[in-house]
């Protein structure tokens, strides 16, 4: 078990955000997070990477507890994350955008200002061809299309080595095609490295086609967990959220 959240709990004023949620993610699962808006999605996920405390609740990554660690603690434990707004620099390249992080890692990041052309220029490389972005690598991120800036965040992301990676809307603003390449890329890097991932995601196409397990968050608690097909066929995941129209969408396209 490589993530066991434990009784999770957040109230903003009287207003129960997060709601008793517990749960578990394998090495290599990949688990979708769905649920309405205001279900608690978000919350629920910036407890998991220090951004938010919980009221209540555990957090343990390989059996080590997050709660009350910083974000940056958390990440060099091994959490990635990547965003629903992508987070690079747009003045700088491709490279310097890998490199940064991969500077942060390694501890280096007060060299950055004399030997950022060259410090770990070849692994920042290396991550690129892995998500197919190394063609790129001189471009400044701000001349690069969406869908491409994200395969640049998911480099990023992977700079830390993570055992874990929280994945918030990642296919968000994309075209229908980048959807389907990026999480069919994720899926593979995932697989291979044996790395967890956890993602919310809005486009059931994209939920039900890539993740091994759904749980469906409504008013901050959990009302289903499992398989696809088990998920899809829950009467009150149709009746809360999915809709019999978007339910049937989903299952004509897996």
């Amino acid at each position: 078990m490589l993530l066991e959240v434990q009784n999770l709990r957040k109230a903003f004023g009287g207003i129960e955000a997060v709601r008793g949620v517990a749960f578990a993610l394998d090495a290599g699962e990949i688990l979708a997070l769905i649920g309405p808006n205001g279900a608690g999605k978000s919350t629920c996920f910036n407890m998991l990477n220090g951004q938010i405390r919980p009221d209540q609740g555990s957090v343990k990554l390989d059996g080590r507890e997050l709660v009350g660690l910083t974000p940056r603690a958390i990440w060099r434990l091994g959490v990635g994350r990547t965003f629903q707004i992508t987070q690079t620099f747009g003045s700088m390249t491709v490279r310097e955008n890998v490199q940064m992080a991969l500077l942060s890692h390694a501890r280096a990041i007060h060299d950055v200002w004399r030997f950022a052309g060259r410090l770990e220029a070849d692994e920042a490389d290396r991550l690129l061809g892995l998500v197919g972005m190394d063609d790129a690598a001189e471009r400044p991120c701000g001349e690069l299309a969406y869908g491409d800036l994200k395969r640049v965040e998911l480099a990023v992301a992977l700079a830390n080595r993570p055992k874990l990676l929280l994945m918030d809307e990642p296919t968000a603003g994309m075209a229908p095609k980048e959807r389907v390449a990026l999480m069919r890329l994720t899926a593979r890097i995932a697989r291979d490295r044996r790395m967890g991932v956890l993602f919310t995601e809005h486009d059931m196409d994209v939920v039900f086609e890539h993740a091994d397990r759904i749980m469906v968050l409504n008013r901050g608690a959990l009302i289903a967990e499992g398989r696809p097909a088990e998920v899809r066929a829950n009467d009150q995941v149709r009746q809360i959220y999915l809709g019999e129209g978007r339910l049937y969408h989903a299952e004509a396209a897996s």
